[in-house]
């Protein structure tokens, strides 16, 4: 009398395993996504206060780049202590004169406007110009602020012409903040943070490209 042939094994289902975005510690809460968030936006008002002064703008931005590279390579949340430890680190007499830039910058910005608006010849390219002006000067303090260690205007030169891609990605990104600030003035003191982001994401995507 022959036995029955035995039942097939059915293959388990394979567990779902959570994407890399989605998975947590044991006992975390939220997701690493929903923690950078949070880093950005407390990045975000410590800056904004920070900068208040005017002067000590420079260095409110290197230290907000400095925490999230921080961030990104331990792993470990942003703290408003870590944050005023790094900010006090380069509250320097050079910081400070750099942030005299700023203010003088946007006086000469405004006369610029100011003299454009008269009868001089070229004056319908004065805003252009004016406008590209800016955007460079921008790109080119994201990326000294980014940079971990400190850096001069022909170094920051330099890192911003060796990374076209990344440059232009600074510029939208300023384009942007810009375009949030005129339509929603309420979201100006969080534009910081994303900002410091992305020349910190821009500034590690080069590294290894300039180590190879």
């Amino acid at each position: 009398m022959s036995r029955p042939a035995p039942a097939p094994v059915r293959a388990s289902a394979p567990a779902h395993t959570p994407a890399p975005t989605d998975r947590r510690e044991p006992g975390e809460v939220f997701g690493p996504a929903f923690t950078l968030f949070a880093d950005v936006l407390l990045v975000s008002l410590l800056t904004s206060l920070c900068c208040l002064p005017v002067l000590t703008a420079p260095a409110a931005f290197a230290a907000a780049s400095a925490t999230l590279r921080e961030t990104a390579a331990g792993g470990r949340s942003a703290s408003a202590r870590a944050y005023l430890v790094r900010l006090r680190a380069r509250l320097v007499p050079r910081s400070l004169l750099l942030g005299l830039l700023v203010p003088a910058f946007v006086v000469a910005v405004r006369a610029d406007l100011a003299l454009a608006g008269g009868d001089l010849p070229g004056r319908a390219l004065v805003g252009p110009a004016l406008v590209v002006l800016a955007l460079g000067a921008g790109v080119l303090l994201l990326r000294a602020s980014a940079a971990p260690g400190p850096v001069t205007a022909r170094t920051a030169w330099q890192r911003a012409a060796a990374d076209p891609h990344g440059s232009l990605l600074l510029g939208a990104a300023l384009v942007l903040a810009a375009l949030i600030a005129w339509s929603m003035p309420l979201l100006l003191p969080l534009l910081p943070g994303p900002l410091a982001f992305a020349a910190t994401a821009v500034d590690l995507r080069a590294a290894p490209q300039a180590e190879s």
